[in-house]
């Protein structure tokens, strides 16, 4: 296997900076094979590498992450108002960005990876991949507020969102409680949900996405995060490049 320089190496993973690199390495928080790197060391794939005890992953190697956004996080990598940006609250040896967006007040599933082709993928409009989310709305010109069937039916028909001039893709929608519905979208307007409640005279009180494409939450806690291995990445590989 070709070999190059440790700084260069975990830059190339996407750990940090061949300058913040060097300071890793001088600080001892590299190590090589189990032993302390050493500046200007030669490295290749072959190679155990960890900082600060954790694994570094290939630089060829594709992650993918299944992460619990919580409420109040923002989807953004450089937004210097966000309080609290995805980018910052994942912390993996790999660097890592988000496949799709969530809006800062909702909550639930969004996928995370270094593969730039799956990303492109996944956010294709036109491949249809399917989203599912659990819902909580309220009616604002009915005594009872409940959800109604003639509701989903509009919801599952298409609803023309007058903000931005476009009409939406039919979609599922049922009824899971009184004021709870479940809905599974396959595009991604800006903030679709609540513009389709909105439009239709209800308020969204709460969301939670719950899958995306074959991937689920499962049983995550906002703020975990698991890596995708196995059949469960082959079939979203599968899913997201099939011929259509």
């Amino acid at each position: 296997m070709e070999k190059e320089r440790l700084n260069k190496y975990l830059a190339s993973c996407g750990i940090c900076s061949r300058r913040d690199a060097d300071k890793l390495i001088a600080e001892g928080r590299v190590t090589v094979n189990g032993k302390t790197a050493q500046m200007g060391e030669q490295v290749c794939d072959g190679d155990e590498i960890l900082v600060n005890r954790k694994q570094v992953h290939g630089k060829n190697e594709k992650v993918v992450l299944a992460y619990y956004k919580p409420i109040g996080v923002t989807c953004t990598e450089k937004d210097r108002f966000a309080d609290k940006k995805i980018t910052d609250m994942v912390k993996f040896p790999v660097r890592v960005t988000y496949a799709g967006r969530l809006d800062k007040e909702a909550e639930g599933l969004i996928l995370l990876t270094n593969d730039g082709a799956l990303i492109d993928a996944m956010m294709r409009g036109s491949a249809g991949h399917e989203k599912e989310y659990l819902v909580r709305a309220r009616n604002m010109a009915s005594e009872n507020r409940e959800v109604t069937e003639e509701f989903l039916s509009k919801m599952r028909e298409g609803v023309y969102l007058s903000e931005l001039d476009v009409t939406t893709r039919p979609c599922k929608a049922v009824k899971t409680g009184k004021f709870t519905f479940k809905i599974v979208l396959t595009q991604g307007v800006n903030r679709q949900i609540r513009r389709m409640t909105k439009e239709l005279g209800y308020h969204v009180d709460a969301i939670k996405r719950i899958r995306v494409v074959n991937i689920r939450l499962m049983d995550l806690k906002p703020g975990q995060y698991r890596q995708l291995k196995g059949e469960e990445l082959k079939e979203l590989y599968r899913i997201c490049f099939e011929k259509k």
